[in-house]
């Protein structure tokens, strides 16, 4: 679950300036050179609000609030701002794992069938082989984003039980343990082993055993389990060149894929503890996992294809579990992202460096905290010389431009369609119940001279169709912040009549949860 959105404001000219004079200092860099970057940063991808930590030696020595929490109220962003941090969350579910096995309770290679009868994959002799570390490392078999439209954008109506129970409906797309694929879904089942060896559910456990020991006060297992929400960040999005406030849609069912709101304050305890190998309090004397759990969550488990790339000349690239690990300029970097729709989030570490960084956005260009944690990295590890806000900036640029290309290109064999039937479009061929395994119904109706498609169980997927090229037409949703509009594809019966129906987003920008290619809609009715 990550969102890729641009809207690029600030000039290359004053971005090389600044960076320039940056890199020309010799030390790390300082707070000051932080609030610089920061600001720079919203102006030039629009990101309403941002905060910043830097962890040195076992001590936060910069957090700060950058921007506002929410374009409509204007309140200010500081260190103890919260954000749903997404996908960050993964690694406390993995911890949180880890420390069962510490009791016994677990073994990270028991099979998941042993503590969830009813889990079933597609091939069956995948799901009599599946174990716990499968849950957590991305090697399952399934496509990227596998099942994700059943809790992503909102999946309301699918309950922990739909998922774990529609899993056997998701084909693969690779051989089981040889390819990595990122994947939410296993996560909430890797959630739902917690819950059951536990006895306690996945919020509650790691609210109790993790946050709380650590003193992070104002961190909870989800939005819903805040109990102060008055300085909390609301996401934002780009439509039409304009930021728009959004509302907070998420999935409770998801909470241990990505379900964490915290701050740059309580976070940075998380950090340090990581970075610590469990071990905390004023002489480390506290210990909330062991050195095995720490070593086994920081060691690869899935190779993930790198390439030697400057400035970092990294290597070699692996998921551990419920981290990201390579080499970066000879050290270790562990790492994560996190993205809901309207808000993006990173948490990289240098342990070799005893160094933390954390940034935190309220926008969903993920753009903005690469340049900021790429910035203040490369001041600690000796690399000179690279202005990221300019190279993020022309990155992104060219993905919009080739999107917009892409979109144009589509809006005018749609106008081209409209004219050859003089604006009357002939949705009654396709008209009915189409019935994906996993997904549910989605219909096809007309309503006041348009056609429309509407997910049953998915309620944010609902919007109008118009033709495109023969049996293909395209969906446009209401919520126009999705960036997720899509080719409709229509089969057809041996009498040409329509029998079916698959869907694949139009924009490469699209985010990967909208999994519409895994869709396979028989129509039913």
């Amino acid at each position: 679950m990550k969102k890729i959105f641009i809207l690029l404001l600030a000039t290359s000219i004053v971005q090389t300036k600044f960076t320039n004079n940056l890199l020309a200092q010799t030390q790390n860099i300082s707070s000051q050179q932080i609030d610089s970057l920061t600001e720079l940063v919203l102006k030039t991808f629009n990101v309403p609000g941002i905060a910043v930590g830097v962890v040195k030696d076992g001590k936060l020595i910069h957090a700060k609030g950058y921007g506002v929490t929410n374009l409509n109220t204007g309140k200010k962003v500081d260190e103890n701002t919260l954000f749903g941090i997404a996908s960050n969350s993964k690694a406390m579910t993995a911890a949180a794992l880890g420390i069962l096995v510490e009791e016994g309770k677990i073994k990270w290679d028991d099979r998941v069938t042993d503590y969830i009868p009813e889990f079933k994959m597609y091939d069956p002799y995948v799901t009599d082989a599946f174990t716990i570390r499968d849950l957590l490392t991305h090697r399952s078999g399934l496509g990227l984003g596998a099942g994700d439209l059943m809790m992503f954008p909102d999946g309301s109506d699918f309950t922990k039980k739909d998922i774990i129970h529609n899993l056997r409906y998701l084909k693969p797309v690779s051989a089981f343990r040889t390819k990595y694929d990122y994947d939410n879904n296993l996560y909430i089942v890797a959630g739902e082993v917690v819950a059951r060896a536990s006895g306690k559910s996945w919020e509650d456990f790691v609210e109790q055993r993790l946050m709380r020991p650590l003193g992070m006060t104002k961190t909870a297992a989800s939005l819903y389990r805040l109990k102060d929400k008055t300085n909390a960040v609301r996401p934002h999005a780009p439509v039409d060149g304009k930021l728009q406030v959004l509302d907070i849609d998420w999935s409770e069912t998801a909470n241990a894929a990505g379900g964490i709101w915290s701050n740059i304050s309580d976070w940075s305890k998380w950090v340090i503890v990581q970075m610590n190998h469990g071990k905390y309090g004023d002489s480390l004397q506290h210990k909330i996992f062991t050195d095995d759990t720490h070593e086994e969550t920081w060691s690869a488990q899935t190779i993930i294809n790198a390439k030697a790339t400057a400035p970092y000349n990294n290597h070699f690239a692996a998921y551990g579990l419920g981290w990201f690990l390579s080499d970066v300029k000879g050290y270790k970097q562990v790492t994560h992202t996190g993205g809901l729709a309207g808000m993006v989030t990173q948490v990289v570490m240098f342990p070799e460096l005893n160094l933390g960084i954390i940034v935190f956005t309220n926008q969903q260009v993920g753009a903005a905290f690469s340049a900021i944690s790429n910035t203040i990295k490369d001041s600690y590890i000796g690399v000179s010389g690279y202005d990221w806000v300019k190279i993020m900036h022309d990155k992104v640029e060219g993905g919009e431009e080739e999107a917009k290309k892409i979109n144009e290109a589509v809006e005018k064999s749609i106008k081209d369609e409209q004219a050859k039937s003089s604006g009357k479009f002939n949705v009654a061929p396709y008209l009915g119940t189409y019935r994906d395994t996993w997904f549910g119904d989605m219909v096809v109706s007309s309503n006041n001279d348009k056609a429309w498609l509407t997910s049953k169980k998915s309620p944010k997927l609902k919007g109008e169709l118009f033709p495109y090229k023969g049996n293909t037409l395209i969906v446009r949703w209401l919520d126009r912040t999705m960036d997720a509009d899509a080719y409709v594809m229509f089969t057809t019966d041996m009498e040409g009549k329509p029998s079916g129906m698959t869907l694949k987003a139009i924009s490469p920008l699209t985010d990967f949860s909208f999994d519409f290619q895994d869709l396979d809609l028989k129509k039913v009715k």
